[in-house]
């Protein structure tokens, strides 16, 4: 027996099944990345003055990942447009682009948290503070690419920082108190971060995964049943736009604001 409303629309919704389907799961989705967004804002308004970070993130980096997700959002367009148009190899071509530019922004993704990860504030037994980059693990000794403070509040908003110049500084390891690097524990707002940014790569990748599928694997549906493969990159598209429409507003609260 076969489902029906696969293709055509159903009479109560005007939509096909598959589209119904995708807007009520978007619609969780709204609800899922709300709260996460909400808990942002009531973490940083509630922060004391002076302690939420600023000036962390790379923005000219985080630019260049939103330009990239912007484009796959249009690749992803083209490629069902080609569908629409009965041009099998364009979509092909726009397809295979939107992967390799969603790949691209989960390893510029991967390259802002290697950063995090090797970067260290530590703090030493007599009370002196240093913040860098690792550069040497030895049993004995460290070595970062980094400065010294006087007052840890100095980390928290590096725009008022007047001096960003680094050196190379050798540390004891036995006149350590304290090291911890940049990750989710390190602080609330690097772990608001990472819950917030790594939600969004696992959907990237996620949504990538069934592109690739959808590239690789669509031409005997194609062939068989084009109008059905065209829905299906609709759906996909419409999660993708998703994802885009996130980082839209990711981008400007965790990297301007």
């Amino acid at each position: 027996m076969d489902i029906p409303y696969t293709v055509q629309p159903r009479p109560d919704t005007g939509l096909y099944n598959a589209k119904v389907g995708i807007w009520l799961f978007l619609a969780s989705e709204v609800m899922l990345f709300g709260a996460l967004f909400s808990s942002y804002i009531l973490l940083r308004v509630g922060a004391p003055e002076g302690n939420w970070p600023l000036g962390w993130l790379n923005v000219p980096i985080g630019t260049v990942n939103t330009l990239v997700l912007i484009t796959s959002s249009i690749t992803t367009v083209m490629a069902w447009a080609s569908l629409k148009m009965n041009q099998f190899g364009k979509f092909k071509l726009y397809h295979a682009l939107t992967l390799c530019l969603a790949m691209t922004f989960v390893a510029i993704k991967s390259y802002e948290y290697h950063d995090k990860f090797t970067h260290y504030e530590i703090t030493m037994a007599d009370g002196r503070i240093f913040d860098g980059h690792l550069v040497k693990n030895a049993p004995d000794h460290i070595v970062i690419d980094g400065r010294a403070v006087a007052d840890r509040k100095e980390l928290f908003n590096l725009h008022a920082a007047k001096d960003h110049s680094h050196q190379q500084i050798t540390l004891k390891r036995s006149e350590i108190k304290k090291l911890e690097n940049y990750g989710p524990w390190h602080n609330t707002y690097l772990a608001i971060y990472f819950t917030l940014t790594g939600l969004h790569a696992l959907h990237v990748i996620g949504g990538a995964i069934v592109i690739g599928f959808l590239w690789a694997r669509g031409d005997r549906l194609w062939k068989t049943d084009p109008e059905r493969f065209t829905n299906r990159i609709e759906i996909s598209g419409l999660f993708w736009h998703f994802v885009d429409l996130v980082w839209i507003f990711l981008f400007p609260i965790l990297y301007l604001l």
